[in-house]
């Protein structure tokens, strides 16, 4: 097929290479131009704005960090919306669904369906095509785009016909990521001060009933080697679990432990972290124990 890809950042980029792996044409958008490059020496077309890329595709991906650009690039002057050609715009963000109903809405008044599709894996499942891929919207939108979403990972779950239930999966996955983050962060700070050998713990946890995401990723491979490189700023994770918070405050749900993981990362961007990677987030803890985990990878 022919689509369009707006926005080929840390995640983007690499959803956007497993499309042309998949023998598809792209045609991209972004405004660095360092992005754009690896794409074009691909055979990947180039559109000069969002409007450009609306007019010569008919299904446009989007993957941007904030709600602002994402607002800018679909509802702006010279945005998506303005385009004569676009059909399918394939939501890849966490936006939440206030804000997804927005740019539904918007679309709907020019004929363009939108198909809600946030995944979860990181920068590494995006270069590894292990990417859990989450979709809701119209079924026959859905199949319309199967054949390349289908490209980025090899679990994808339809959580409903309308857009917006992908975006509720979505953040209760991450907001359980930030809880295991935060407080594997403490655990394993606890552990380190008071004797234990980091891989020690890392062995028993991950063979134990403690292991998430944090244990078996982040630590060994970002925070262990004092590498921190997972891919993704602070300020990302803490939108998505504003996002979480305030979707549970909708529909009436107590969140207790996720407030508290809030103000766990609250303090880091208050401290100045906002573009730090998100792994960096033990950092505080231990500035608050006195103590740093030691180098053992």
């Amino acid at each position: 097929m022919d689509a369009g890809y707006l926005g080929v950042g840390n995640m983007g980029q690499p959803m956007a290479e497993k499309l042309l792996d998949g023998g598809h044409r792209l045609i991209v958008h972004d405004i660095n131009e360092a992005a754009v490059l690896p794409l074009l020496q691909r055979q990947a077309g180039r559109a000069a704005s969002p409007k450009e890329l609306a007019d010569r595709c008919k299904i446009v991906f989007v993957s941007l960090p904030t709600l602002g650009a994402f607002r800018s690039v679909v509802l702006g002057d010279n945005g998506l919306l303005r385009g004569n050609t676009l059909n399918i715009l394939v939501n890849t963000c966490t936006v939440g669904v206030p804000f997804l109903r927005e740019i539904v809405s918007a679309m709907a008044e020019k004929g363009v369906t939108v198909v809600d599709c946030p995944i979860s894996g990181g920068p590494e499942g995006a270069r590894g095509g292990t990417l859990s891929v989450m979709v809701s919207g119209d079924p026959a939108a859905i199949e319309v785009v199967r054949p390349l979403i289908s490209l980025w990972g090899p679990t994808l779950t339809i959580a409903g016909n309308e857009p917006g239930a992908a975006q509720i999966l979505k953040l209760t996955n991450n907001i359980l990521f930030a809880v295991g983050l935060a407080a594997a962060s403490e655990a394993f700070v606890m552990g380190a001060k008071g004797g234990l050998d980091p891989e020690v713990m890392l062995t028993a946890i991950n063979a134990g009933s403690g292991r998430n995401l944090a244990t078996e990723r982040v630590f060994p491979r970002d925070v262990l080697t004092r590498h921190f490189g997972f891919g993704a700023a602070m300020h990302i994770l803490m939108k998505d679990i504003d996002l979480a918070i305030e979707q549970a405050d909708e529909l009436g749900v107590p969140m207790w432990v996720c407030q508290a993981a809030r103000l766990v990362f609250r303090h880091a961007i208050f401290a100045g972290s906002s573009e730090d990677d998100l792994s960096t987030i033990v950092r505080y803890v231990e500035r608050g124990a006195s103590f740093e985990l030691p180098k053992t990878r």
